[in-house]
């Protein structure tokens, strides 16, 4: 689900005068369209990014699990309970494809788990806000992941094999997630009683702004866009992307008959797009900064979960090494 990670990588285009033989046959690679293998050579700080990005990712799919995993035992209908349980488990398989595509750069998944519980890796902001009723878990498939999906659907052409091929995956299952969403919006909202249309403007309300806040920071503010597009790693940038999420919301908020919480939002002729309002970055950047409405109880709630479950861990290790501990005497 991630949609939003801010953008990691060099602080700096490298120029080509910079570059070593080696750094200038990968770009050449890179603008070529040629994907990158594990086996393959890259600089040191392509890794990094890569490193960086998708275990932040993996971090989103993981967490984005707690909101909606807290409505499981209220959801309205046994029909209800059937697609959310399967979209959490959808979500845990996606953080499990992402760690493992992490993994082919050579880091330990442990580690990269460690450090998400140590509050040192981050993901995305989305996941720190509360879901205060059943409308939030409509609001999450249709915004959030939606959001998702526009993020994440140019990966599948990213210069790295094994990010791409994990997303193309990813991306089919979140589309699911979205028209999920608002499937449970349009029966709320279309045909429901006038306090389940007021609970999805209000959860509208909450769930807009930060939306468009998982895309990260402006381009101008953005201090790594720019080498990681050089790279390929990304294909759009933060503002463009956001764009073309409002464009595509905009609409099916009209037809949900909910009011977009923006007063300066205006159909620009001229632009062939909406304008909207300005984002509160001081909000983002507080939330990434650990201070949303829930980011102590998400990472406390992942480091519980994570400790309950040494025992299954342990006893599938223990498992393995019985196997192997058999397949050696069988040998001898």
């Amino acid at each position: 689900m991630y949609a939003q990670l801010v953008d990691t990588g060099l602080s700096r285009v490298q120029s080509d005068a910079d570059l070593s033989a080696l750094e200038k046959q990968f770009q050449e690679r890179i603008d070529a369209g040629i994907r990158m293998e594990p086996q393959d050579w890259m600089p040191d700080a392509y890794r990094r990014t890569l490193v960086r990005q998708i275990s932040q990712h993996a971090h989103s799919e993981v967490v984005g699990m707690l909101p909606e995993g807290n409505w499981v035992t209220r959801a309205p209908s046994l029909k209800r309970k059937a697609i959310l349980l399967a979209k959490i488990q959808d979500e845990a398989g996606h953080g499990l494809y992402l760690y493992s595509a992490a993994e082919t750069l050579g880091v330990e998944r442990e580690d990269l788990i460690a450090e998400l519980h140590a509050g040192r890796a981050k993901y995305s902001s989305i996941f720190n806000y509360p879901t205060l009723n059943w409308a939030d878990i409509g609001m999450i498939g249709w915004l959030v992941d939606g959001s998702a999906i526009i993020n994440q659907v140019p990966l599948c052409r990213c210069s790295y094999g094994p990010y791409a091929r994990a997303m193309v995956r990813v991306c089919k299952e979140e589309s699911f997630h979205q028209r999920q969403g608002y499937d449970l919006l349009l029966e709320m909202c279309l045909n429901g009683t006038p306090e389940q249309k007021a609970m999805c403007q209000d959860a509208f309300n909450r769930w807009w702004w930060p939306a468009l806040m998982m895309f990260g920071p402006s381009d101008g503010e953005s201090v790594h866009s720019a080498q990681s597009m050089k790279w390929r790693i990304k294909l759009f940038s933060n503002d463009e992307l956001r764009q073309k999420m409002v464009d595509q919301t905009v609409p099916q908020a009209e037809y949900l008959g909910l009011t977009v919480p923006d007063p300066d939002l205006r159909w620009n002729e001229e632009r062939g797009h909406y304008d909207f309002g300005e984002i509160d970055w001081d909000e983002f950047w507080a939330v990434l900064a650990g201070n949303g409405p829930c980011n102590k109880e998400r990472l406390q709630t992942r480091v519980d979960a994570h400790e309950n479950g040494a025992w299954v861990r342990d006893a599938f290790m223990a498992y393995a090494e019985k196997q192997e501990q058999r397949k050696a005497k069988q040998v001898a």
